[in-house]
């Protein structure tokens, strides 16, 4: 196809529609290719910038067939879809919306924490199936503490939202070197131990891959609570269904698996497992805010502006 006169950004994934008028209105020519990878080969390269979610893996093979390409836009947190090296190689800005989702995904930890504790799916799963039982007891959030192994900003959203519940909080982070709401920053053996609810909010990085494995798992309270909305691979599915089996964790809410669609059937088909579709940032709200955020800086970067969430900044910037 004939070049345009002006930036051309592709959507290839779904995003707000609110967020492509505000695009349409910049200076940019705009092509909606969310239809799928056929629309997206077609158009890519006349590209100056792209805007993605989860769907499109933003390869170095990609790349290569975009040779005008400048920006990337990814409408959520998460850049582990992008080939930062192959980016970085080229001089291509990439961009995320990171604090879209930070109320979304808080709010689902907080209800897969209170699922957990009152054991609900099983409750309400016999009572759809006509079994009228009361005698099996759940648990109260109330006084338990729940650790966080990475306290960035959806972890300290949560704990926010935990305050009306008096839990203790406990912290592994180590990038962060203080806090503001009281939430006591440990060791990674001391939030294992200590934790009666353990929620994962870190970043997957090569370094923390299967972060929590059988040896780590052993370390954990005996009866505790294991919650993963960050990534799947933080974890490793096999151990963790041995030792729910062995009565060591007590149950897991998953939202992330290391396959997506999960493949491991026999972790999500157990019965303690709470197993959601990664729909953490899924809200109308949430989908809402990361297309706009990007778009923003897709406009910023079109008029030369600086921008608010660069991912990979120039070397020598702070």
């Amino acid at each position: 196809m004939s070049a345009p006169s002006r930036p051309l950004v592709v959507v290839a994934d779904p995003i707000a529609p609110a967020a492509i008028e505000r695009l349409k209105a910049g200076p940019c020519w705009v092509v909606d290719a969310s239809s799928g990878p056929e629309a997206l080969g077609a158009i890519l390269g006349d590209a100056w910038g792209l805007i993605v979610r989860s769907r499109t893996k933003v390869t170095a093979e990609l790349i290569g067939k975009a040779p005008k390409l400048k920006f990337v836009g990814r409408a959520g947190v998460g850049v582990d879809t992008i080939d930062m090296t192959a980016a970085n190689a080229r001089g291509i800005q990439v961009v995320n919306s990171p604090t879209a989702a930070t109320e979304s995904v808080a709010e689902l930890t907080v209800a897969l924490l209170l699922l957990l504790a009152r054991d609900l799916p099983k409750k309400m799963a016999e009572t759809k199936a006509g079994t009228w039982k009361r005698s099996d007891l759940g648990g109260e959030l109330a006084g338990k503490t729940v650790g966080f192994i990475g306290y960035g900003r959806i972890a300290r959203a949560v704990v926010e939202h935990l305050h009306p519940f008096r839990t203790r909080h406990v912290a592994y982070d180590p990038y962060v070197t203080k806090t503001e709401d009281g939430t006591a920053l440990v060791s990674l053996g001391d939030v294992l131990a200590r934790s009666d609810f353990l929620s994962l909010h870190a970043a997957l990085t090569s370094e923390n891959h299967h972060l929590i494995d059988a040896a780590r798992l052993a370390q954990m309270k005996k009866g505790a609570y294991l919650v993963n909305v960050a990534r799947g691979a933080l974890v490793d599915e096999a151990a963790l269904l041995a030792a729910i089996q062995s009565g060591q964790i007590a149950g897991a809410a998953l939202d992330v698996f290391e396959s997506e669609p999960p493949t491991f059937r026999a972790l999500v088909e157990n019965p303690k497992v709470i197993a959601t579709p990664h729909l953490g940032a899924s809200t109308r709200e949430g989908q809402d805010r990361a297309g706009l955020q990007v778009v923003d800086e897709a406009l910023r970067a079109l008029s030369g502006q600086p921008l608010h969430a660069l991912v990979n900044p120039p070397e020598g910037s702070p």
